[in-house]
């Protein structure tokens, strides 16, 4: 293994060339690729006297400089680079080099999905395809000229706008495109293939006529409606929310297979993961039409925030992607519900990044150094990144916020910039200095704010202390209080909310305080009664709120905020969980209160499914100074069983209520009763195989929903094994053609908590429509059993070679997809003695492992490493 490099921010340097234009000649053939780079090239520092361009796995025929024919004695030429000696402010370089996308299993540059020739470039994988200055902050025009056999290619596509096709001989033809919009090489793209299409068209507010087009495998062309809907309605929504106008003549968007990421913003040709592109009622869940809309946006949004504008260098990626998550975030709420798209957002932060912001791979979301990029990729850089512009948001407001966007879209149009570039923007127009708040970029770990409160009847006041208790970063070092919004209400027991009076703290709107010091303390005036505390309304803040003084039950009856009430159904759930644990007993109130949200008629049904939902494994371990799985396990259990016994004829009249089988609608009613029924179902069949089975057969049976049926499919897998043998099959048999829906059966099994579940993962490993080179059937299959904590901790250590097994194997690989495996023992440090010398004797096999890579290597060191 080569020594890993360390790559650190402070060493940044603008480059010392730069690329002007580049012209690409591509001829696809069946064994290799030839391409030919022509680049301007212009000198930025006039101290540089040699040209560096990066490449990988490059077989270079032919270089010449500025019309001089160059041979291998005049260059240097490296596993990585190919340095030219040039002392002068421009050149001309024009390079002939060969790839094979056949043998390029890691799918970074150009690749072979299938029969589709495609390309995943960012963060660097445009070397593996030429020389270049690979590097975001390099950005020139392109023009693509392309030419494949027509009858194996008849679909040839790049970036930017089409000028130009031609038949040629031998069966062969080309087309040509230029992108008019400077770009970095990381959004060059290329697809050639057999390919079906739809196409639609788009007009803008100013009446300019946008072709767009998605591209499947044929015979998929029917699942493609639903995300040029979501394309167009991501579109209007843009102009009209942000004054952002698509730019170029056509937007062509590309599903494929193997791909590791979920999509790409490529300028003009979106090259998408197929799981986020093909959609119908048979095949696709509610999450998966959801999950499509919101990703089809992101990759539109990127438009503007992220091609227009782009990040400096790597470092900077959360400017890009954070902003992104947090305008497909809004997008998705405009298009749904606010409330549930909310609470939908701050469950997969926890669930993901909170575990990752405690663990031993925490970093900011402006990272100070990597070994591999591609491991920043990370819940941190996106979802926290979108909770830090939200602040940013919170602060300003809707007006103020739309003035800074439109200050840093017309500053920073076509270049390359960092995140200070955009907070200069949003200190254009915001009412408070955030010189303290750009902590948020740097540090790491969650914040906790503990809040306690003293109350006065006869001063009519409330005396609040909220202290930031900052967890040591991961290099053992003090962190710095933070500035931060923070909505809050002090509600009376009536339910309406007291103005908050206080000359202690900035109070920037009527519910919103500016929190800025370590220990923030202030009193509130005019307060006739002791108030019940609402805080952290609509997760202001990303933080963990310590409080002892929170009336669970009232805020599960009474408050009006989403996140609020359903935090308090969330807390009381934690709380009974852990008592179960440590003292056997089932909190009363909270089976009362429970029941009373069952009987609430006035709440809608999604929302309704979210407040009944009881805390998952994942966030009680987070809790767990020694993580035990099956004492979670058991007690969440013993705690639906309770919940089963006292509420089954309720939870029976419900489902039966809910019930539609021939409904499969994406309407919000229709999918919030779905999702209602199902977690009410979830509920009832805790009682035992011979209780709910049937419901669950039945259902499996007659709904045309793959929501309902893969439920079903679910819970007949966890608690009625005998009828679960016979819907498997039948599921495996009406599916086992389509890729995207045997992901699903995967994972239903790999997500199993019955015993056996690590056999039967292995096993299926042999199926036939199981592929390792598969990115998404890998994630299926062994990521969904690595998720599975009731497997993966077994007491046996099983779960902990299997899956170091499945690392040390992908590698090989496909590196990126190892790394992901890898984080999965990011709990090491947690663990009974026992476990951790069962996982650290796996995380050292995977360390000292001849050739392993930079990604993996990387993400196990930290964690053995971790204090």
């Amino acid at each position: 293994m080569k020594e890993p490099i360390t790559i650190f921010y402070k060493d940044y340097a603008p480059p010392a060339f730069t690329v002007k234009s580049c012209t690409l000649e591509f001829i696809i053939e069946e064994s290799s690729t030839r391409v030919e780079n022509v680049m301007e090239i212009v000198r930025c520092d006039s101290e540089a006297k040699e040209l560096r361009l990066d490449g990988e796995m490059l077989d270079l025929e032919l270089l010449w400089v500025d019309d001089v024919l160059y041979s291998e004695e005049m260059v240097t030429k490296t596993d990585d680079a190919l340095i030219i000696p040039l002392d002068s402010d421009s050149a001309r370089i024009r390079i002939i080099n060969r790839i094979y996308p056949d043998q390029n299993t890691a799918l970074e540059g150009l690749y072979r999905s299938g029969g589709i020739w495609c390309t995943q470039n960012e963060p660097e994988g445009f070397r593996r395809i030429t020389y270049f200055i690979d590097r975001p902050d390099v950005m020139c025009l392109f023009t693509t000229k392309i030419i494949a056999n027509k009858e194996r290619c008849p679909v040839i596509l790049s970036n930017g706008n089409l000028r130009g096709t031609a038949t040629l001989d031998n069966g062969k033809h080309l087309a040509l495109w230029e992108d008019p919009i400077p770009k970095p090489c990381y959004l060059f793209a290329l697809v050639a293939g057999d390919l079906g299409s739809i196409r639609d068209t788009y007009t803008t507010l100013s009446g300019k006529k946008i072709d767009l087009a998605i591209y499947c495998d044929p015979g998929n062309e029917s699942k493609c409606f639903h995300a040029m809907r979501s394309l167009k309605k991501s579109m209007e929504w843009d102009e009209i929310t942000y004054g952002r106008e698509y730019d170029l003549e056509v937007y062509n968007i590309v599903a494929v297979d193997s791909f590791n990421m979920g999509a790409m913003e490529n300028k003009g040709l979106n090259i998408f993961n197929s799981h986020y592109v093909l959609a119908d009622e048979d095949t696709a869940t509610d999450s998966d039409f959801m999950g499509i809309e919101s990703v089809i946006a992101h990759e539109y949004f990127h438009n503007w925030t992220g091609n227009r504008i782009t990040c400096r260098n790597w470092f900077e990626l959360t400017l890009k992607e954070g902003l992104t998550v947090f305008r497909d975030q809004c997008f998705s709420a405009d298009m749904n519900s606010e409330r549930t798209q909310r609470l939908d957002d701050v469950r997969a932060l926890r669930e993901r990044q909170f575990v990752e912001d405690a663990g031993p791979t925490a970093h900011p979301i402006k990272p100070q150094s990597y070994m591999e990029i591609n491991n920043f990729y990370t819940a941190t850089v996106y979802e926290k990144g979108a909770e830090v512009i939200r602040m940013m948001y919170t602060v300003l407001g809707r007006e103020r916020f739309r003035r800074a966007t439109d200050l840093y879209f017309d500053t920073f149009d076509g270049s390359a910039v960092g995140t200070d570039d955009f907070l200069w923007a949003m200190e254009s127009e915001s009412p408070v200095d955030l010189t303290q708040f750009k902590r948020w970029y740097s540090q790491e770990r969650t914040p906790v704010l503990q809040i306690t409160t003293e109350y006065s009847h006869q001063k009519a006041e409330l005396v609040m202390k909220i202290v930031q208790k900052l967890p040591k970063n991961t290099r053992d070092e003090e962190q710095l209080p933070y500035a931060m919004p923070f909505r809050m209400a002090l509600i009376s027991p009536e339910g309406s909310e007291y103005p908050l009076v206080t000359q202690d703290v900035l109070v920037l709107h009527n519910d919103v305080l500016w929190l800025s010091e370590y220990e923030n303390v202030m009193t509130f005036k005019d307060i006739p009664m002791q108030p019940k505390l609402s805080l952290n309304r609509g997760f202001s803040a990303p933080v963990i709120i310590e409080c002892d003084e929170i009336d669970y039950p009232f805020l599960m009856a009474h408050e009006r905020d989403g996140f609020v009430r359903y935090e308090a159904a969330h807390r009381f759930g934690i709380e009974t969980l852990e008592s179960i644990m440590s003292t056997g007993h089932i909190d009363e109130g909270y089976v009362k209160s429970y029941g009373a949200i069952l009987l609430d008629e006035t709440i809608d049904p999604m929302f309704k499914a979210q407040l009944l939902e009881l805390p998952t494994i994942t966030t009680l371990m987070q809790r767990q100074k020694v993580i035990d799985v099956q004492a979670i396990f058991d007690a969440q259990e013993r705690l639906k069983k309770t919940l089963a016994e006292v509420y089954s004829d309720l939870l029976i009249e419900g489902i039966s209520r809910l019930y539609e089988p021939s409904n499969s609608s994406i309407d919000g009613i229709s999918m919030g009763k779905r999702a209602l029924k199902n977690r009410l179902l979830g509920i009832l069949m805790s009682l035992g195989e011979d209780f709910g089975s049937q419901i669950c057969v039945r259902h499996y049976e007659e709904s045309v929903s793959m929501t309902e049926r893969l439920a079903a499919l679910d819970l007949l897998e966890n608690y009625a094994s005998q009828n679960a043998s016979a819907a498997l099959e039948d599921f495996y048999h009406r599916y086992k053609d389509q890729t995207l829906v045997m992901n699903k059966y995967f994972a239903v099994c790999a997500s199993s908590r019955r015993e056996g579940t690590l056999e039967r993962v292995i096993a299926l490993q042999n199926d036939t429509a199981y592929d390792v080179k598969v990115p998404n059937l890998v994630r299926s299959l062994i990521g969904s059993f690595a998720r599975n904590p009731v497997a993966f901790y077994h007491k046996s250590g099983a779960g902990f070679r299997f899956v170091a097994d499945k690392v040390i194997e992908i590698d090989a690989i496909n590196p990126q997809i190892a790394s992901g495996l890898a984080g999965a023992f990011k709990n090491y440090p947690k663990l009974s003695h026992e476990q951790k010398a069962q996982m650290g004797c796996e995380l050292e096999r995977i360390k000292n492992h001849q050739n392993i890579s930079n990604n993996v290597f990387e993400i196990v060191s930290k964690i053995l490493d971790a204090k």
